[in-house]
């Protein structure tokens, strides 16, 4: 089994999401951000981390079973850091395209279109596999293959 597969059932099984991993060269510091499980039906929207996000004990929880989790696998880094998102998440999975659907979204893909690889607006979920956007009045619908990276822009 994956690092990353290992980590995601693990948390999984605790109640909460894996939104994203980082790991340095060699895997010596691993970066470990969660979120509470969507199916759970307490997931959070973007502007609503502070009524229901994650907390220091749930990242405690956490941190604290894949410790148990890792030395049983001997699975060997030197650090580890567990965190909530934050306000400006990651967004990755298909299904979160449609959970974040009608908020702010900064993305990057990895192909240009119209010599453009940044772009900024509302997210409007997926369409037949494609990222929709609507930015200034124009909406677009990118591969979902095509986007690099993809984050929330939070609202005060």
């Amino acid at each position: 089994m994956q690092l990353v597969e290992l980590i995601e059932q693990a948390v999984a099984g605790l109640g909460y999401e894996l939104v994203d991993f980082e790991s340095s060269p060699r895997g010596r510091l691993m970066r470990i951000f969660i979120d509470r499980s969507p199916g759970a039906g307490i997931a959070p929207a973007a502007d609503e981390v502070s009524q229901g996000g994650i907390t220091v004990d749930d990242c405690s929880a956490v941190s604290n079973h894949l410790t148990r989790l890792f030395t049983v696998e001997n699975i060997d880094y030197d650090r580890l850091e567990v965190s909530s998102p934050g306000l400006d998440r990651v967004v990755k999975k298909a299904a979160d395209f449609e959970r974040f659907a009608g908020h702010e979204m900064q993305l990057k893909l990895r192909v240009p279109v119209n010599n453009q690889r940044n772009f900024s607006g509302v997210l409007g979920g997926m369409r037949d596999g494609e990222v929709v956007l609507t930015s200034e009045g124009v909406t677009y619908a990118f591969a979902f293959d095509n986007v690099e990276r993809a984050r929330l822009v939070p609202k005060f």
